[in-house]
């Protein structure tokens, strides 16, 4: 039995151009008697145990997966032979142990059939999925009617919805079969409450796609290969739909929607191209979206830390100015109430997705509860990420810190924005800590430069304080001990910048009991806050010991 995996992609794809875009390592080409650029036609699991008419069995341009033969077995000469007289344009068989017998070699150099084996640790279903989006990438029509699109990298929706998004004159958004965002365009106006709510919540709403389903809508979206209108109604504006299909597979779904203006007159026509040209991207981002984006995201991560060697495998390009920002889901005020479904996890997804949107160029990478993003900035733009901040202040569902680091030249300044950004969402993180907000809070570096700078004195002194002693360490240490508030007390007076009213009312106390607690540490520790070095001490022992555990 062999099982065809596409709908005949046609002409035009070599086993060189598929070689050439799947992942690195997955196959090694033993032998390729005619080269590697014989026309490959399809992909086939070929089962080599099924009864056939030799003379009637045909594989002229086919790419055999010999599921289940191994390069070390008896069998697998006569597969390849096998195939070889079927014109089979190549046979891929698992390398095992001991690799390829002398005689499974032999017998591909004599004839006409490539043999290729795939490593050990690689699944055939990941091969099948990597060589037919191969196939369909490959195809010397893909850029046809479709040349807006052709140029994109492979995978990259969000520039896929850009594109389209130019092309149809509306706002686009790309989904899955299960109607979840997988990329969407820019935002140059304000959306209306269905793409908000879509865009937020990384999927088309429940209620939604239940009444978009009983309505018949979607069974006409899934059995047509023309576009779907949902006319605009006194809650949305007009949508467009086309589904993306390989063959009878549904990938997912282009809508488009008006966008603060009438969708292009032409706009339906050029749904349909976007959905052809939509192909390999949907494709690819099904058999490798997962993988590569972790890859981008270690990527990402090595050029924060200060390697530069991989940035264009994440699409960063040497040269090019780029600013850091760094988000930090936040928990908010103690006892503020939290969206159960909306954790921090998916309140830094839906600031990722909004970062994709954002500009060309931006990339993402998560961290525990951060979000790292990558911001290009244009030549002389000073603070590139100040949109994207204010995205970040006004997302629901939670509270966000969010920081952006000064614009460096090039990628080697990475780890320096990042540092920066990061100070930033300390310095939030800190002002929370003394007086909660009830939303999220967002800088950049230039706004909060001198509490970014006395965080760095700190970092610097905390190891040496930690071994001198003094009388500040043993007033906070007899607070520890026995739950008095000297070091409460003398923290509001240096904060008040020794107005005593002013930092009574900030405890809640009466001032006399202030200027009570005030003596006591003086009498009791030699905290004299008269005197010019002592303040200093203080106040240094007192910021550190009001710094968060996590900093």
């Amino acid at each position: 039995m062999h099982i065809r995996a596409t709908e005949g992609p046609g002409q035009g794809a070599t086993l060189a151009q598929l070689l050439a875009l799947i992942a690195p390592g997955t196959l090694d080409v033993v032998a390729a008697p005619l080269t590697t650029a014989v026309p490959a036609l399809d992909v086939v699991l070929h089962d080599a145990g099924e009864d056939r008419d030799e003379d009637s069995w045909a594989a002229t341009g086919l790419v055999l997966l010999a599921v289940g033969v191994e390069a070390g077995s008896p069998e697998a000469a006569d597969v390849l032979r096998a195939a070889d007289r079927a014109g089979a344009a190549a046979v891929v068989v698992r390398r095992g142990g001991r690799g390829p017998r002398a005689s499974l070699v032999e017998a591909a150099e004599r004839g006409r059939t490539a043999l290729l084996t795939l490593r050990p640790g690689q699944g055939w279903t990941e091969l099948l999925g990597q060589l037919r989006t191969a196939l369909v990438h490959s195809l010397p029509d893909r850029s046809g009617d479709a040349a807006g699109v052709a140029g994109l990298r492979l995978g990259d929706l969000p520039g896929l919805a850009n594109t389209v998004a130019d092309l149809v004159g509306g706002a686009i958004t790309i989904e899955d079969p299960q109607s979840r965002v997988l990329a969407y365009s820019r935002m140059d106006h304000e959306p209306d409450p269905m793409r908000r709510l879509t865009i937020l919540g990384q999927e088309v709403p429940r209620w939604r796609v239940v009444e978009l389903r009983e309505s018949g809508f979607f069974r006409t979206l899934w059995n047509t290969d023309d576009v779907v209108r949902l006319p605009a109604d006194d809650r949305y504006a007009e949508r467009l739909a086309v589904a993306v299909r390989h063959g009878s597979e549904v990938l997912g779904s282009i809508w488009a929607a008006a966008d603060g203006r009438p969708l292009a007159g032409d706009a339906a026509a050029a749904l349909r191209t976007a959905a052809r040209a939509a192909v390999p991207h949907l494709s690819h981002h099904r058999t490798w979206g997962r993988a590569a984006a972790r890859a981008r995201e270690e990527t990402v991560h090595a050029l924060l830390a200060g390697s530069t060697r991989a940035a264009h495998d994440a699409g960063i390009v040497r040269g090019r100015p780029y600013a850091v920002m760094v988000a930090e889901a936040h928990p908010g005020p103690p006892g503020e109430e939290t969206v159960p479904e909306a954790p921090g996890d998916r309140v830094l997804d839906v600031l990722a997705l909004q970062a994709a949107a954002y500009r060309p160029g931006c990339v993402t990478a998560r961290s525990g509860r951060r979000l790292y993003v990558l911001v290009p900035a244009a030549d002389g733009e000073a603070d590139p990420a100040r949109t994207l901040l204010a995205t970040a202040r006004s997302v629901p569902r939670g509270a966000v810190l969010a920081g952006a680091g000064p614009v460096v030249a090039d990628v080697a300044g990475l780890p320096g924005s990042r540092e920066a950004a990061e100070l930033v969402v300390r310095v939030l993180r800190d002002r929370a800590g003394r007086r909660p907000a009830t939303g999220s809070a967002v800088a950049s570096y230039e706004e909060v430069a001198a509490e970014a700078t006395v965080l760095r004195l700190l970092d610097r002194v905390e190891p040496l304080w930690a071994r001198v002693e003094g009388p500040v360490h043993a007033m906070l240490a007899h607070d520890a001990a026995h739950g008095s508030s000297f070091g409460e007390s003398v923290a509001a007076y240096l904060d008040a910048f020794g107005d005593t009213a002013g930092a009574a009312r900030r405890l809640t106390v009466h001032p006399n009991t202030l200027r009570y607690r005030l003596r006591r540490a003086r009498e009791l520790f030699g905290v004299d806050l008269s005197d010019p070095a002592v303040r200093l001490l203080a106040d240094l022992g007192l910021r550190l010991a009001r710094r968060p555990t996590e900093s």
